[in-house]
């Protein structure tokens, strides 16, 4: 039960998925799976300059986001503190200076239970979510072995542009009409 509520790991869009300031490439897609395989430690994800680390995660569809898990060690490299964004594609560092849509202090969580759930009135219709982690609790870099999120996802519509014109007023030149001749009649 509580496995299928944290499945939408399955509705990220893998060949957009970002992780910026990752040490090794591609590892930021790794924490992303399935709940009965958060205990994993062989996966995961650390920082490569510094303590920061920023998710560019786009969606397959819409999503209710209602619930985030992040597990990392019980020390100084688990993240202290989590910001999330929504909608915005290609997030940088320098975006994340903006106040961001929800901020949470994080407590150390090696075995992946605590759920910091989500203003879910303002995250509900993210097509893509940014997670920042600023911070940690005091170490150089960042390590995360498992990121949850729980919500909703409803198949995304396109709405094709359709171009209609429309006349205030009728222009003559648009209408063809056969020549009318006046008739006269006289009543003698």
């Amino acid at each position: 039960e509580r496995s299928a509520a944290w499945g939408l790991y399955l509705r990220i869009d893998r060949q957009r998925l970002q992780c910026l300031n990752e040490r090794r490439e591609g590892s930021g897609a790794l924490v992303f799976r399935a709940w009965e395989e958060r205990g994993d430690r062989t996966q995961f994800v650390e920082s490569d300059d510094d303590e920061e680390l920023l998710f560019n995660i786009p969606f397959t569809g819409n999503v209710k986001l209602k619930g985030v898990i992040v597990m990392g060690e019980d020390g100084d490299t688990h993240p202290a503190e989590m910001r999330l964004f929504k909608n915005i594609p290609h997030m940088s560092f320098d975006d994340a200076a903006r106040e961001p849509d929800q901020m949470f202090s994080l407590n150390r969580d090696p075995t992946g239970e605590l759920e910091y759930p989500t203003k879910i009135a303002r995250f509900s219709n993210v097509s893509h979510l940014s997670i920042h982690f600023p911070k940690n609790f005091g170490a150089e870099t960042t390590k995360i072995f498992y990121i949850g999120l729980k919500g909703e996802w409803t198949e995304a519509h396109r709405h094709e542009v359709t171009i209609c014109n429309y006349e205030a007023s009728a222009n003559p030149a648009d209408h063809k009409l056969e020549q009318i001749t006046p008739q006269t009649h006289f009543i003698s």
